[in-house]
């Protein structure tokens, strides 16, 4: 197809074309901004996840706080939730972070969902936009039929399939949108399916290290030091009595 037929076609296509060509560049620029985002999640979370962990293994929950701290990985905000919950519940045993850490974790998932909506929406409607191009655009050839019948013309199929074919441009572009975010939307559903059940294994393996440390019992102070008592002198034997 040369770009005159190209240009041709859109012409012809109108606002439903337009509808479709834009929601095809909606679903592009999604793709691409969650790509960019979930670039790496899966590494960083796991690799900040063997440091917290070493770190509690350890007895370490201070260093483990500031290496999440300092992360830019999703994990983190999981991690620091369940540090905030174990500083209040530590008399308590630890109760609680099991709630709190799944909380967060949830919370991270819309995040990480953000925008998917909008691909399965245009998955979803963009045929039914094309199919009404079609529609009108068939409309449109037979009232140009009626109106050349009228004039005293032969009303020739021709022009009518001509105009037909014109208008099924719609629907075939209309799939294809379809199919474009339909494959953007199922790979990213994919890849975060797998990212979140490594989030929920890393915060299960989290929890049990931290409650761990909460419900440990202290190590017993040792006795201040004392200097070792002077033995008592020995006691002189008695002298046995003289006869």
């Amino acid at each position: 197809m040369s770009l005159n037929d190209l240009l041709h076609y859109l012409r012809l296509g109108g606002v439903t074309l337009a509808l479709l060509l834009g929601a095809s560049v909606v679903a592009l620029g999604v793709a691409i901004e969650r790509l960019i985002k979930l670039w790496g999640v899966s590494e960083r979370s796991r690799g900040l996840g063997e440091i917290v962990h070493k770190h509690l293994l350890r007895g370490d929950v201070a260093a483990a706080r500031t290496a999440a701290e300092r992360s830019d990985a999703v994990a983190a905000d999981i991690f620091l939730a369940g540090f905030d919950r174990w500083e209040r519940s530590r008399s308590t045993g630890g109760n609680g972070i099991e709630s709190a850490v799944e909380r967060e974790r949830a919370q991270v998932g819309l995040k990480l969902r953000r925008n998917l909506w909008l691909l399965a929406t245009i998955g979803s409607t963009t045929p039914f936009v094309g199919l009404f191009g079609t529609v009108a655009g068939i409309m449109r050839s037979f009232k140009d039929l009626g109106v050349d019948v009228e004039a005293g013309g032969t009303g020739g199929s021709a022009a009518v399939m001509t105009g037909i074919s014109e208008a099924l441009v719609a629907t075939a572009v209309g799939i294809l949108v379809a199919v474009q975010a339909m494959v953007f939307y199922n790979y990213f559903q994919a890849r975060l399916s797998r990212v979140l059940v490594e989030l929920r294994l890393l915060g299960d393996e989290f929890v049990e290290l931290l409650k761990e440390r909460a419900t440990g019992a202290p190590l017993p102070e040792l006795p201040p030091s004392r200097e070792p008592s002077t033995p008592p002198a020995p006691r002189p034997d008695p002298q046995p009595a003289s006869s």
